[in-house]
């Protein structure tokens, strides 16, 4: 039995690119999170991301890989979903369904109650995902209200996914997000690293995303922005 990541307030994202030091895994997995997210974009590899999931499996949390590729996109038994994105702001095909495509022509099986389809909307020109997407990120609130819409009135995504990845975003813009989404989950990912932060975020989005601050913050704030927003 899958859990419920309808009711997920935080979710810590790990990247298996990255390292933690010793002990980390286990304090990130009693910090109070809902589930572990393990996801990246560039150099992820399906050795690194098993290396990520046996490490993280041990402790019972909800665990949902989110694939940078098709190559990543795994049933391994310890994971409870696969969130796979498609980029709404971008006018690069590939990364709202041609990589989707190439996926099911080469997938020998697909697990469908395990994928949960997520509509991304990308604000940080900067950021890696940005870059390799080509996602245009120079949009108004109208415009990210809209992309919205039509991912979740017309597309129907389950998620909503507003990414300012490793910034943190501009509360309004969510907000317009939140006012635009009838029925999808909103996440909120991007730049949380505080409490503040977090429970300003919280109140708009249905979920939020932490990650960068694991790394570069520590154990402590990842513990405040779980307290902030449960």
């Amino acid at each position: 039995m899958h859990a419920n990541w309808k009711t997920w307030a935080h979710v810590t994202k790990l990247d298996p690119d990255k390292h933690l030091p010793q002990g980390a895994i286990e304090e990130i997995a009693t910090s109070g999170t809902d589930a572990l997210m393990l996801s990246g974009t560039l150099n992820v590899t399906p050795e690194n991301l098993s290396e990520l999931l046996d490490l993280v499996s041990a402790y019972g949390l909800p665990l949902v890989v989110e694939p940078a590729g098709p190559e990543c996109a795994i049933f391994d038994g310890a994971i409870d979903y696969l969130f796979v994105p498609s980029v709404m702001n971008t006018d690069d095909v590939r990364w709202i369904v041609g990589k989707h495509h190439t996926w099911l022509r080469h997938a020998s099986s697909i697990m469908w109650d395990m994928v949960v389809p997520e509509a991304y909307i990308v604000l940080n020109p900067n950021s890696a995902v940005g870059r390799v997407t080509g996602a245009n990120c120079a949009l108004s609130a109208e415009d990210v209200a809209a992309f919205a819409e039509v991912a979740d009135r017309y597309f129907h995504f389950p998620i909503v996914y507003i990414e300012y990845s490793g910034t943190y975003g501009d509360p309004s813009i969510v907000q317009a997000a939140a006012n635009a989404v009838e029925h999808a989950t909103l996440y909120y990912g991007g730049g949380i690293r505080s409490a503040e932060q977090a429970a300003e975020m919280g109140r708009i989005a249905d979920t939020i995303v932490v990650g960068n601050a694991v790394y570069e913050e520590g154990i402590d704030v990842l513990r405040a922005t779980v307290r902030a927003v449960q």
